[in-house]
């Protein structure tokens, strides 16, 4: 294939938000797309073997993983014409297994978490009761189901890990009571202890609202944007001094300090997440927990999982987190057992070990799923990831077949784009994500 060395910008966007969900299908060139959103990626054994059972029986047998740590299944039938109200079987279904919890909010419940919080040493705070809180009181906020389908929460355990996701408003633990509040990448305001900050988090997103004025997508979409927002929630702009509109997102866990000279984006366990990431690329690998148990990071191989797949990482473990590096965490693993699940992932084509080239590599859906793309993305992917000779990638990859780079992950990216001659490669930083 014919690389070169030059990638156009392209940015921004014009008209409404349009983010798929559920409900609000997506019409591609293989059916229709469904996404739904799975706050904090926690998906219980049920729910992801109805996910896989409803991708064979209503789609094209594939769940996809986001950036954003959501799934969509495509190839779905589309909702009858001839009856706008009807809800799509997909839709019934994933509410009935408690996927979809509000038709007004389904769009807006985007909430990254650190997938280990409260299991490993290097997380400080266990974030997963706030993001059932947070979840719980977003949706029960009429006016925030008017929020974008593309602003984006994170909830950090002091690891570090979901800073590079480029979220609208961050949360980072400091401690085991507390942290700050970032916005826009910015850190902004005082210490806020565990008990304020679903409250501040909904506020920041309610002034969001206002200062968007229905327009905006994004806090990047404001100009000044964070220090606006600051002056909202507390007043007067609280800019830490030395960050910037880009702080958190500049590549792996550690690589910028918000919070000081303590730095709890480097946990002190080599074992801990931030250990598994080579400038941001998550690999496979184990992580001993707390309590004993082990917890196993599975890479699925351009984050396609089939609906075989699924049901086998349904069997493996009481729980699946869904990253945004497009693995699945099986915490919760007796540690005589892990070798076993490790082999039956492996078995069902799910890489277990590190240091695969899969790790970092993303894809959009490419041709024939895609009127607009120029490439079989998909199949051109796999093949430069099954050369022989390919060595692991430093950063993240992501291979899209026209300039729109659907699924991008955020911060710094090696771009592999389509055009009518062939590819084109560069690596420059940029928030996107699904």
């Amino acid at each position: 294939m014919d690389i070169t060395a030059d990638i156009g910008d392209f940015s921004g966007h014009a008209g409404p938000d349009a983010c798929p969900g559920a409900l609000q299908v997506h019409t591609a060139a293989d059916g229709a797309l469904a996404r739904v959103r799975i706050p904090g990626g926690a998906l219980s054994p049920a729910q992801l073997r109805e996910l896989a059972a409803c991708a064979a029986e209503l789609g094209s047998g594939v769940i996809e993983l986001t950036s954003r740590a959501n799934v969509q299944v495509r190839g779905l039938r589309a909702p009858d014409p001839a009856d706008p109200s009807s809800v799509p079987a997909f839709a019934a279904r994933m509410a009935a297994a408690g996927l979809l919890p509000s038709a007004t909010h389904e769009r807006v419940r985007n909430i990254l978490a650190s997938p280990l919080a409260g299991r490993v040493p290097s997380s400080l705070a266990d974030v997963r009761p706030l993001v059932s809180a947070l979840d719980r009181a977003l949706c029960g906020t009429p006016e925030l189901a008017g929020l974008s389908g593309r602003f984006l929460f994170a909830l950090d355990d002091g690891t570090g890990d979901v800073l590079s996701c480029g979220a609208d408003v961050t949360f980072l633990a400091t401690s085991a009571s507390g942290g700050v509040l970032l916005l826009g990448g910015v850190r902004q305001g005082p210490p806020v202890d565990l008990a304020g900050v679903v409250p501040l988090m909904l506020a920041a997103a309610s002034a969001f609202m206002e200062l968007g004025d229905g327009g905006a997508w994004r806090v990047r979409d404001v100009q000044d944007g964070p220090a606006l927002l600051a002056a909202r929630l507390f007043g007067a702009a609280q800019e830490e001094p030395g960050q910037s509109d880009q702080a958190g997102d500049s590549g792996p866990a550690g690589d910028s300090d918000p919070t000081g000279p303590t730095d709890p984006a480097r946990p002190a366990d080599p074992a801990g997440p931030a250990g598994r990431e080579r400038a941001g690329v998550r690999d496979a690998g184990t992580f001993r927990q707390l309590d004993g148990d082990v917890a196993l990071e599975v890479v699925i191989p351009l984050g396609r999982l089939t609906a075989h797949q699924a049901a086998v990482l349904a069997d493996a473990a009481p729980e699946a987190r869904v990253t945004p590096w497009r693995t699945v965490v099986l915490p919760g693993l007796a540690p005589d057992a892990v070798q076993q699940v490790a082999d039956r992932l492996t078995g069902a084509g799910l890489v277990t070990v590190p240091g695969t080239p899969w790790a970092g590599l993303s894809a959009c859906t490419g041709r024939p799923g895609c009127a607009k793309s120029l490439a079989d993305v998909q199949l051109d992917a796999r093949v430069w990831a099954e050369r022989p000779d390919h060595e692991p990638a430093a950063r993240p990859v992501h291979w899209a077949g026209c300039e729109r780079r659907c699924g991008r992950p955020a911060g710094e990216v090696v771009d592999v784009v389509a055009t009518p001659a062939g590819y084109r490669v560069a690596g420059r930083t940029e928030e996107e994500g699904t």
